[in-house]
């Protein structure tokens, strides 16, 4: 029974783990280039435009860096949050 309890808890933490949705507000180029579309050029775009400009306040405003547009955005969506 306490094996059973321990593999639940494991599955719970990771079924968690992978649904966390990542900050573009607070992640690093590394972090940001595991989304689906976003590979490091573009993962280093994101954070360099974050530097000069300051935090996104939607997700949309992820336009305003080059290289991505609405159907990458789209694609990410699900996966990205601005913060709280």
């Amino acid at each position: 029974m306490k094996k059973l309890y321990l593999t639940l808890l494991l599955v719970l933490f990771f079924a968690t783990a992978a649904f966390a949705k990542v900050n573009i507000n607070t992640a690093n180029a590394e972090e940001l280039a595991t989304l689906n579309g976003i590979g490091k050029t573009k993962a280093e775009a994101i954070v360099a435009y974050r530097t000069a400009n300051g935090n996104f306040k939607t997700v949309e405003d992820l336009n305003k860096v080059n290289g991505i547009g609405d159907k990458i955005i789209e694609k990410i969506k699900p996966d990205v949050t601005v913060g709280e």
